[in-house]
């Protein structure tokens, strides 16, 4: 099997055997990997339109090598590409065609497709917390209004093969409860949530639905929704993956959950037992995709995700 087939069998919760799929929802330590930098971080959109043709078929060309040569060497099942510039819809299509030339169809492909309302920063916060209660038709307006526009984008690739799935990242939670109490939720998030997923289904598409933190009070209405899988089941917010499994683990595969605070700061010993439990968890009955609780990101020692990454090759394998 491809790694796509096999990412997908984990969406669905088929039987497995050989490696648990694993991904990355971004590895951003390019540049130490490859000394390239990191699509994202290119920050090339305000020059973009003054790049000749083939300036700009260079660049779509390098920012796949950064996610192919990244899945190749660390064997991941699928690949969340972020567009650096977005606006240009026939380069993100560009670049989409590049990946699949340079991997044929080994790799599950997704790109960012949520379009409800996050938690606000910390700047937008009381003002957003006011239109919650005072603005609310307005909220529901703009919720619309994106839905509409993601799916019609979405549309654009159905039947090219270019991407398989979208990842829904906007989060919800601190680490101690949601932002969006289970009323708003039900109100403000869910209908476009779930109204999103649906539409991506019907074009074909699969969908993971991305939220850290502490998202056990409003999970119920998550699942609801029906998205393929859910990531991160944060641990750093006292989520249990053997807990949310037990409880969801027959409507939708679940993603993540090695704690990134480990990786980063705890000992060589706290890492690996973290790791173990988390394929422990998750492997059980199939239905799992293992990687961390958030992303590989700027900062994270690449030595530590190395360590997680040969755990995983050891101890991550189903057996016949």
């Amino acid at each position: 099997m491809t790694e796509k087939q096999r990412f997908i069998k984990a969406l669905k919760r088929e039987k497995l055997t050989g490696p648990v799929p694993h991904f990355e929802l971004v590895f951003y330590l390019t540049m130490e990997v490859l000394g390239k930098v990191h699509p994202s971080h290119r920050q090339i959109e305000h020059i973009w339109d003054q790049m000749s043709v083939k300036e700009k078929e260079a660049q779509l060309q390098d920012e796949a090598v950064c996610y192919t040569a990244i899945a190749e060497k660390y064997g991941h099942s699928a690949i969340f590409v972020h567009p650096s510039v977005p606006k240009d819809i026939g380069a993100t299509k560009r670049l989409f065609e590049i990946i699949r030339e340079q991997s044929g169809d080994e790799y599950f492909i997704l790109m960012h497709g949520d379009t409800t309302f996050s938690m606000p920063n910390g700047d937008d916060m009381l003002e957003f917390s006011a239109q919650i209660y005072d603005e609310r038709d307005a909220l529901h307006e703009i919720a619309r209004q994106r839905m509409e526009e993601r799916l019609e984008f979405a549309s654009g690739f159905a039947g090219t093969n270019l991407i398989d799935g979208f990842a829904m990242c906007a989060d919800y939670c601190f680490n101690t409860n949601p932002f969006f109490t289970p009323d708003v939720f039900a109100d403000l998030i869910a209908p476009y949530l779930k109204q999103t997923i649906d539409g991506y289904r019907s074009m074909g598409y699969y969908s993971v639905k991305h939220t850290d933190g502490n998202i056990m009070p409003i999970l119920d209405q998550i699942a609801d929704c029906g998205p393929d899988a859910l990531h991160s089941i944060d641990p750093q917010a006292g989520v249990h993956l053997k807990t949310v499994k037990r409880l969801y683990g027959g409507r939708m595969c679940m993603i993540g959950n090695v704690n990134c605070g480990l990786l980063q700061t705890g000992t060589d010993a706290e890492v690996r037992a973290d790791v173990l439990r988390s394929l422990n968890d998750g492997m059980p009955g199939y239905g799992y995709i293992f990687s961390t609780s958030n992303c590989v990101y700027t900062g994270l020692p690449l030595a530590r995700y190395e360590m997680m990454h040969a755990l995983w090759r050891e101890f991550g394998v189903y057996r016949e």
